[in-house]
Order: structure tokens, then sequence, then C-alpha cells
């Protein structure tokens, strides 16, 4: 049998860790039972990545990575900003119900990542990496429409994802597309009127 170097084995083992635990669960995805999914020993796990964390490592960041894509993928360039936001959330949304294997997958290695000390970083990149992203589109999409926004981007970009993540959550543990459908048409319109000033913050006690 021919050698195949680290570098090449690599991604066939991410995309078998994805598929096994896209298929069963996080639960399921040891070494072993990864190796078995590829067809080679389960050395080749270790060889490539050291530990089993380090895959799991890799394979947020791979998740992250294809999230992130689609988050820039999904914002027109000729739009206002209100139709940006609109388009964005529409479009990501579509993956949601496409793909929703993928982010349960992200979803129970980010719930994971939070007892894993060693996952700490990653699971902290992974936020600053869509967060930073959908910052910048905002801005984009607020410098093209002369729309001056009242609050950084980066807190209209936190506000809106994460009213996202908690419609994705939802959708992921149990679907009402009319409900849905409302969720994501206030969601867009919460976010567009917290970024033009209309929607006025409140002090809310927390201690």
């Amino acid at each position: 049998m021919a050698h195949v170097s680290a570098a090449e084995r690599r991604p066939q083992l991410i995309k078998a860790a994805i598929d096994l635990m896209t298929r069963e669960g996080v639960a399921a995805g040891s070494t072993r039972a990864i190796a078995a999914e590829l067809g080679v020993a389960q050395a080749t796990v270790h060889y490539t990545f050291g530990t089993k964390e380090d895959l799991y490592r890799a394979v947020m960041d791979h998740l992250t990575e294809e999230l992130i894509a689609q988050v820039e993928q999904a914002a027109p360039t000729d739009a206002g900003f209100e139709e940006t936001i609109a388009a964005l959330a529409g479009a990501l949304w579509r993956t949601v119900r496409e793909e929703a294997s993928s982010y349960h997958l992200l979803t129970e290695l980010t719930m994971l990542a939070l007892r894993t000390p060693r996952l700490s970083e990653t699971r902290q990149a992974h936020l600053r990496g869509v967060i930073e992203v959908t910052a910048r589109l905002m801005d984009e999409a607020a410098a093209r429409a002369g729309y001056r926004l009242a609050q950084p981007a980066e807190t209209i970009a936190r506000f809106f994802l994460a009213g996202f993540d908690g419609l994705t959550l939802q959708r992921l543990s149990a679907p009402d597309v009319d409900s849905e459908r409302a969720g994501l048409q206030a969601l867009v319109a919460a976010t567009t009127a917290l970024a033009g000033g209309q929607l006025h913050l409140v002090d809310v006690p927390t201690s």
C-alpha cells in the first residue's frame, strides 16, 4: 500500500470524523471508530493529530471555516442596509434547513468544548471569527448605503448572532416553520432598529 503523508491524511480524517459524528453523535467519535470509518489503523489518527482533542479541534476549525464562508457569500454587495441584513438572515437560514446535521454537530462540539479546557481556545476562536465577519459585513453594508450605525458594528453583530443561534437551537430541538419565520422576521426588524437607533437599550439589573 502506498504511503500517505500526514498532510494528505489530515483532511481525510477530518471528513471521516465529521461523517461519523454527524451520523452517530459526538460521543461515538473515538479515535478507534474514526480510524475504522476511514479504514486505517488507530495509530494513524494519533500520528496525524496527536490526541482526540486535537482532532476535534480540527473538526471545529473546519466547520467554523465553512460557516464563515457561508456568512461571507450570503451578504449581497449591492443592497441597502436592511436588505443586506434580510438577505444575510435568509441565506443563513436556508443553510440551517438544508444542512441541519452540520449545525447539530457544531452545537454538540461547542457544548463539549465548554467542559474541555483543551478545546476552550478553539471555541472562543470560533465565536470571534463569526462575530468579526458579521460585524465587517454590517460595516460594509452601512458604508455602502450611507447608513450611520447607532451602535458599534460588533454590538449589532453579537445581537444578530445571539438571536440567530437561538432560532437555530429551536429549529434543531422542535421545528415549527411558522414560528421560525416569524422569529426570523422579528430578528431582522430588531437588528435593523438597533442599528438605526430606533431600538433603545435599557438598564437591566444583573446583580
